[in-house]
C-alpha cells in the first residue's frame, strides 16, 4: 500500500487518535502531536492543521473541552480534556475499529 493512501486512511481516524490521547490526562495541542510521533516511532505524522481541525470539531460537539494553562515560563498553552460524552464516543469508535479489523482479517487471510 502506498504511503499516501495509508496516511489518508489514518487521517480518517484523527478524532479517535485525539480522544485516545486524552484518556489518561489532559494534554496541550503540541503534546498530542508529539505523542503521535513517539507512539508510531516517527512512522506517522499528523499535521498540526489536521489536529487543530479535529480539536475544533470535537470541542464543538462537546466531546472535549479546552482551557488555558497558567504557565510560569513561556507562553500559555491551551489544554484539552475529554468529556464523558467523548469517552462514550471513543468506546464506540473502538468497537467499530475492532469489528472492522475482524472483518478485514477474515477477508484478507488465505483459506
Amino acid at each position: 500500500m502506498d504511503g499516501q493512501l495509508s496516511s489518508d486512511i489514518l487521517r480518517g481516524h484523527t478524532d479517535t487518535i485525539v480522544l485516545a490521547s486524552l484518556l489518561d490526562r489532559d494534554r496541550y495541542g503540541f503534546e498530542i502531536y508529539n505523542r503521535v510521533l513517539q507512539k508510531t516511532e516517527n512512522l506517522y505524522e499528523l499535521k498540526e492543521t489536521t489536529l487543530y481541525s479535529s480539536y475544533k470539531r470535537l470541542e464543538k460537539e462537546a466531546f472535549i473541552e479546552s482551557y488555558w494553562g497558567n504557565e510560569t515560563q513561556g507562553g500559555r498553552r491551551k489544554y484539552y480534556r475529554i468529556t464523558e460524552k467523548g469517552r462514550e464516543l471513543y468506546q464506540q469508535k473502538l468497537k467499530d475499529y475492532e469489528f472492522t479489523r475482524k472483518i478485514l482479517e477474515r477477508l484478507f487471510m488465505e483459506e
